[in-house]
């Protein structure tokens, strides 16, 4: 195998598909990166067993003999981020080893046999939809950070994807938090309900994959597995076997007390509250009266900080404890100029919202303090 190409052609999907690969591997060959040559072009595949990158490129990479080889992911991605911008580099397989040159600078890598790299299994998926990258992104963004990490129930470890004939919708949740946004489709053929649990790493894969704006995201979606193909790159990911709560029933409905109030405003005022808070209970406790919010916050040192915010707000008067990294992750996700927050008493969950974008959800669960 040789191929000749320029080193800013390679170096986004190098970047990308070494990201799948995991540093600590049980098969030597997973810490590799397929490589495939042939007439048209040259495909890069990295995998972990659980999620699989694909990247084919064709325009500006020059296929001298075809072949196939892995090549050692982060070390062949490290060459190529150091070489300089604009140099042309030529990438030869003989027997065992892989030789990079670019320029006065060689390369020899140890290779693996392209027989021994195993591929996700995926079979065609039954449900097919085509989402602009834009409004797919969004869907990631605004509800990713609420996704649990290694969590023993296992099925919140990542994001609901949810497809209906009139809607595509994620949801995530770690237990203390739900994040939902929702996606109206027109002329949609996916007339049942399709729910599948996608794993937190096929999420983050995905958004980076997302970064740029580009063509439409096809996706395809199996019991299994679910295939997102966008602009010459295709991810593959096992789906979560287990069974989502039900959101729709942790969703509470608007509460007795609703305030509104700027979203910067609120989102500076729990920064600066939050540095004197209990760095491993992160609780504030928040006093509503009307027209007027107070945040306390506190630590063992018994060093306090409090700030008070001018909102709209003519409910009676409410103390709640909230974990306040949680209310910063939404006002962070959160879009709009101002945020509606409604919750019913001191042991309710606060149900946030932006003005103008119904179509993001939050609750956010109280806290004891």
């Amino acid at each position: 195998m040789k191929f000749t190409t320029n080193r800013d052609t390679l170096i986004r999907a190098l970047q990308l598909v070494t990201g799948v690969v995991e540093r600590r591997q049980t098969l030597p060959v997973l810490s590799n990166l397929h490589v495939a040559a042939g007439p048209e072009g040259v495909a890069i595949t990295g995998t972990d067993l659980e999620v699989e990158l694909v990247a084919r490129l064709s325009d500006g990479v020059d296929v001298v003999s075809p072949g196939q080889a892995t090549i050692p992911a982060r070390k062949l991605t490290d060459i190529w981020r150091s070489l300089p911008d604009g140099a042309t580099v030529t990438v030869e397989v003989e027997k065992d080893r892989a030789i990079v040159r670019s320029g006065r600078s060689r390369f020899t890598l140890a290779t693996l046999p392209a027989a021994d790299f195993p591929r996700v299994e995926a079979a065609p998926g039954d449900v097919s939809l085509s989402v602009s990258s834009t409004e797919m992104r969004r869907l990631l963004s605004q509800t990713s950070f609420s996704m649990a990490q290694q969590d023993v129930r296992y099925f919140l470890n990542g994001m609901l994807l949810e497809v209906t004939a009139q809607h595509i919708r994620t949801v995530a949740t770690d237990g203390h938090r739900l994040a939902m946004c929702t996606l109206e489709r027109r002329g949609g053929e996916s007339p049942e309900r399709r729910q599948a649990i996608v794993p937190r790493k096929g999420i983050l894969e995905l958004g980076r994959l997302l970064a740029e704006d580009g063509e439409d995201v096809v996706m395809s979606l199996a019991r299994n597995h679910l295939r997102a193909t966008f602009a010459g790159y295709s991810l593959t990911t096992k789906l979560v076997d287990g069974r989502f709560p039900d959101y729709e029933k942790v969703i509470p409905k608007e509460g007795g007390n609703v305030l509104t109030a700027d979203r910067e405003t609120l989102r500076q005022a729990f920064a600066r509250a939050s540095i004197l808070s209990n760095e491993k209970y992160r609780g504030v406790r928040i006093v509503l009266e009307p027209d007027q919010m107070t945040v306390r916050a506190n630590n063992p040192e018994q060093e306090e900080a409090e700030e008070i915010v001018a909102i709209s707000y003519s409910g009676q008067r409410l103390e709640i404890g909230f974990n306040v990294s949680y209310l910063q992750d939404v006002l962070s996700a959160l879009a709009t100029e101002t945020v509606r927050v409604s919750v019913s008493d001191a042991n309710s969950s606060a149900l946030i919202e932006g003005m103008g974008a119904e179509d993001s959800v939050y609750v956010v669960m109280p806290m004891r303090l």
